[in-house]
């Protein structure tokens, strides 16, 4: 794969293919621009000068100085990105697409190849199969290379636009996905491990924006889970380019849960207390729907019956990105994202504390009612939330730093 620009051209871009907002009708425009513009915040320094509009595609107008490797990088973190090539944008003209196809090919090693045209542009002279014939013997005479449709070593991809021409040959993959902000809100909790950054990666690929929120037992463990969450709320945050994280005490809501109830019960009593504060910080972004990295069966408080009986304890949906998948699947996308290696340090989970060894894997909701109205649990849940503290980041200048705490709660970082 090439990892160079082009050499000795006059201008250089980058095409950016999509795919799902390709069907998105009347709203492909909305798509389309926030799109742009999460392109030039992900690629800010490296020599990206612009984002074009085209018909069906973008394209990036790169300065002579662009930075291929690390920009090729930003791209691949791109939601909606389903593709892009270094691409040399030429005249509409044969000469000149064959003499750019000579540039681009120029520093490959191949035997065989392949022209593939697409003319957005119907006006033009020739049609798709002629300009493939026309270029495609002039590289073969050039080359002394031999044409195969089937399995060729290089694709050299045209693209005839309004009036110029674009050629390609190196095609990358992106994330695909929708573009981070055109779907709604959603309170993530995130608790240090392996599942739940990997569930906000999937959940932000859909679009969705996200607002962190993670709960830890200080004093009663250390402050290693919080260290961990924002390292990896930081990481993150380049997909999504802002991002709130709040660290919510929980310390004191457990010492009141673990009074009232049976141990085979308490992490899940613990867990819809959770989301019941997650539910109150979702209201003030007016974000409709929770996100967790419950995987089912894989911990005691994961079986269907207790997904249930924790989830009943909110009005909101709770979205589960990752309830149907393979722990080694998982696994694989944490250190795809580079979220893995800080998931695997040691810390102290607020669930395992006071945890039993034999919890409960078929909770009945009345049983778990009655325990939470032993005791003033939405009094212990306002006190713990206005404990909280919130952590904001932002994703500037390929660099994440953090920012100042809102002034004013469910402020909208949007308007930074």
């Amino acid at each position: 794969m090439q990892t160079t620009l082009p050499a000795r051209m006059a201008a250089t871009a980058v095409v950016i293919h999509y795919h799902e907002i390709a069907l998105k009708g009347n709203n492909r425009r909305y798509f389309e621009k926030k799109l742009q513009r999460n392109l030039m915040r992900a690629t800010a320094t490296l020599g990206m000068l612009e984002v074009r509009r085209l018909p069906g595609r973008l394209m990036g107008i790169l300065s002579p100085q662009a930075d291929w490797p690390r920009l090729s990088q930003a791209l691949r973190q791109v939601f909606g990105v389903a593709y892009f090539a270094p691409t040399i944008k030429t005249e509409q003209n044969l000469d000149a697409i064959k003499n750019a196809a000579l540039e681009l090919l120029r520093p490959k090693a191949f035997v065989t190849f392949k022209v593939e045209t697409k003319r957005a542009q119907k006006a033009f002279v020739l049609t798709s199969p002629q300009v493939n014939a026309e270029v495609g013997e002039y590289v073969r005479a050039q080359f002394a290379a031999k044409v195969d449709l089937t399995h060729p070593e290089v694709t050299l991809w045209v693209e005839i636009a309004d009036d110029y021409a674009l050629l390609y040959c190196d095609r990358m993959p992106g994330p695909g996905g929708l573009p981070v902000g055109t779907s709604e809100r959603a309170v993530c909790l995130i608790s240090g491990g392996i599942d739940s950054p990997v569930a906000a990666y999937r959940l932000m690929r859909r679009g969705v924006k996200l607002i962190f929120v993670h709960f830890h037992s200080a004093p009663f463990t250390n402050t290693a889970s919080q260290r961990l969450v924002e390292r990896q709320v930081q990481l993150l945050t380049r997909f999504q380019f802002l991002s709130s994280l709040y660290l919510v005490p929980f310390a004191e809501v457990q010492r009141h849960l673990v009074a009232v109830c049976p141990p085979s019960l308490r992490v899940i009593l613990y867990r819809r207390a959770m989301l019941r504060m997650a539910e109150r910080i979702a209201q003030r972004y007016h974000a409709p729907a929770l996100v967790t990295g419950e995987n089912v069966a894989q911990v005691a408080s994961q079986t269907l019956s207790n997904i249930h009986v924790i989830g009943a304890a909110v009005a909101l949906p709770v979205i589960r990105p990752l309830a149907g998948e393979d722990k080694q699947d998982i696994i694989s996308q944490a250190r795809q994202i580079d979220t893995y290696t800080i998931s695997i340090e040691p810390y102290e989970d607020c669930c395992s504390l006071f945890a039993a060894p034999n919890p409960e894997t078929h909770a009945k909701l009345e049983n778990v009612r009655r325990f939470e109205m032993m005791f003033d649990l939405e009094a212990e849940l306002s006190k713990a939330l206005q404990q909280a503290v919130v952590k904001r980041y932002r994703f500037r200048r390929q660099v994440c730093e953090e920012l100042p705490a809102p002034a004013i709660a469910g402020h909208d970082p949007e308007q930074d």
